[in-house]
């Protein structure tokens, strides 16, 4: 176990499947809330689980997805028949929460949430979100977004929202440890595409299955298209590789020593926490 293969293995998360790095601006999900667990034991494994609370409107519902990272993973979702390296849970009791929510707002007679069989209380004060430092869209008069509600019941329920020990454990072996909790640290999505590049063949037969709607063009024009896309994702993909890879910036290699070290101490940040969902603009923008 060395500091190096833990950030290799970060770093390699992505496998051009289902398996990718936390994504906390996805723009499929309002980010919410964040939080990062570290484990280890004494056997050369370690574990990392982080945890992304969102309002996903395709879904209908805000999921928490615990992400993991680690060399002992076990009882992964699976997709396709390939491993899935997260897995959702849903905090609020879903029967509750569509009584409450209705085309991605609160019901005028929302009054609560159900989280883990118990009441969080739902504000339709717009004042409150203000204080809280929550900028409401209000598309139409008094709206009250399911996002904005939830960024603001979990300031005084956090706990709640959040993963049981029971959760983070479904994929990490119980004897490791729990060493690091981070409620905040400085993070930058890698959203790294893997994509092989196309043979000639592969072209020849994509060009045959689309041409109907490709409007005459021919397959030279259609190859050359494709070719000058990949050349465009490659010149993309060694950007975002050079700057957004884990083991590119601090935060990564400090957790690393944190897990060979088994000290939690090692964990000196130099860098601004980002991981609050007003540094993340785009996220939900689809």
């Amino acid at each position: 176990m060395t500091e190096e293969k833990i950030l290799n293995t970060l770093d390699n998360s992505n496998d051009g499947y289902y398996c990718s790095f936390v994504e906390l601006g996805h723009v499929y999900s309002y980010l919410i809330d964040t939080r990062l667990n570290v484990f280890v034991n004494d056997h050369n494994q370690w574990a990392i689980a982080v945890e992304r609370l969102g309002y996903n409107p395709r879904a209908g519902t805000i999921l928490l997805e615990i992400h993991y990272y680690g060399n002992c993973l076990v009882n992964l979702e699976h997709y396709n028949n390939r491993p899935i390296n997260y897995y959702s849970v849903y905090p609020i009791n879903e029967k509750n929460f569509n009584e409450t929510v209705e085309d991605e707002g609160l019901k005028p007679d929302a009054k609560f949430w159900l989280v883990k069989e118990k009441q969080v209380a739902l504000s339709h004060h717009a004042p409150d979100y203000k204080n809280a430092g929550i900028e409401l869209k209000a598309y139409t008069p008094n709206e009250i977004s399911a996002e904005e509600a939830g960024r603001l019941a979990i300031l005084e329920n956090r706990e709640l929202f959040r993963a049981t020990d029971k959760e983070l454990y479904k994929s990490i072996p119980t004897d490791l440890k729990k060493i690091l909790v981070l409620d905040e640290w400085f993070h930058k999505d890698f959203p790294l595409e893997i994509r092989p590049a196309m043979s000639d063949e592969q072209l020849r037969e994509t060009y045959q299955l689309n041409k109907n709607g490709l409007n005459g063009m021919s397959f030279e024009h259609f190859s050359q298209m494709i070719k000058q896309q990949e050349v465009l994702n490659d010149q993309s993909g060694r950007e975002i590789w050079a700057h957004n890879r884990p083991s590119a910036y601090e935060t990564w290699p400090l957790i690393a020593k944190v897990i060979v070290t088994k000290d939690p101490k090692q964990y000196q940040p130099t860098l601004k926490p980002n991981t609050h969902w007003a540094n993340w603009p785009d996220s939900g923008s689809l």
